[in-house]
C-alpha cells in the first residue's frame, strides 16, 4: 500500500512538473498575442530600453524607436541605427560614422525585433507567473526558461496587456546577472512604411566607413 501510495506521488509530481514548464494557461495567453501582431502589416513602437548590470556597477536607461514588418525591421537606439531587409542587416555606429553589413541569418531562439512575438513556439517552456496592475491596467506575466541550458540568458519574463494583448514589457535575464528591459511607451498598429525604409541609403551618411562582414 505504501509503495503503490509513494508511486502515485511521484507519478503526479512528474506530471504537475511537466504540466508547469508547458503552462497551458501562458500558452493561450501567448498565442492571442502572437496571433494579433501576426493580423498587423507593420507597426512603430516607442520604447525605453534599461541595463543592469550588477557585477559592472552599470544601470543605464536608453530611448528607442523601432517600425517592424513582416521579417524586416528599423531600429534606432542611441547611438546605433540598425536596418534589417530581410537580407541583410546594416549596424550603423553613429560616433565613429561605420557601418558593419552582414547576412541576416538568425539562429534558432535568437531573440530579434520580429521574433519576440513567435520565439515561444519553439526551443521555450512557459509558465504563468502573476497579473499585474500598471496604471489601472491589468497585466499577465509570462516566464520564458530555454530549454537550451546553454543560453547565455536563462530567462524571459513578457508583459502582456490583459485586454487587448499587446506586449507591454519584456525583460531578459542574463547568467552574469545583466538585466535587459524592453518597455513600450508608445504603440502604433499598421504603421505605413516604404520598403525603402528598410534599405541603408549610402548617399545620407556621407564619408561613411563600410566594414563588409558577409
Amino acid at each position: 500500500m505504501f509503495r503503490y501510495l509513494l508511486s502515485s506521488l511521484l507519478v503526479f509530481a512528474v506530471s504537475s512538473l511537466v504540466f508547469a514548464q508547458y503552462d497551458p494557461k501562458a500558452l493561450q495567453i501567448l498565442d492571442a498575442m502572437s496571433s494579433k501582431y501576426k493580423a498587423m502589416g507593420s507597426f512603430k513602437a516607442d520604447f525605453s530600453y534599461n541595463l543592469e548590470s550588477p557585477a559592472s556597477g552599470i544601470n543605464e536607461t536608453y530611448k528607442g524607436s523601432i517600425v517592424v514588418k513582416n521579417e524586416k525591421f528599423h531600429l534606432n537606439l542611441g547611438t546605433q541605427e540598425v536596418i534589417n531587409d530581410g537580407n541583410t542587416v546594416y549596424t550603423y555606429l553613429k560616433e565613429t560614422n561605420e557601418v558593419n553589413i552582414a547576412n541576416y541569418e538568425p539562429d534558432e531562439g535568437e531573440i530579434t525585433p520580429t521574433e519576440i512575438y513567435t520565439m515561444y513556439k519553439k526551443g521555450f517552456k512557459y509558465l504563468y507567473a502573476e497579473e499585474v496592475t500598471e496604471g489601472g491596467q491589468a497585466y499577465d506575466v509570462i516566464d520564458l526558461v530555454p530549454e537550451d541550458k546553454n543560453k547565455q540568458f536563462f530567462k524571459i519574463k513578457i508583459t502582456i496587456h490583459k485586454k487587448d494583448k499587446t506586449v507591454k514589457r519584456w525583460k531578459i535575464f542574463e547568467k552574469n546577472g545583466n538585466r535587459y528591459t524592453y518597455d513600450i511607451k508608445s504603440f502604433v498598429p499598421n504603421h505605413a512604411v516604404t520598403e525603402q525604409f528598410f534599405k541603408w541609403d549610402k548617399s545620407k551618411h556621407p564619408g561613411v566607413q563600410v566594414v563588409d562582414l558577409r
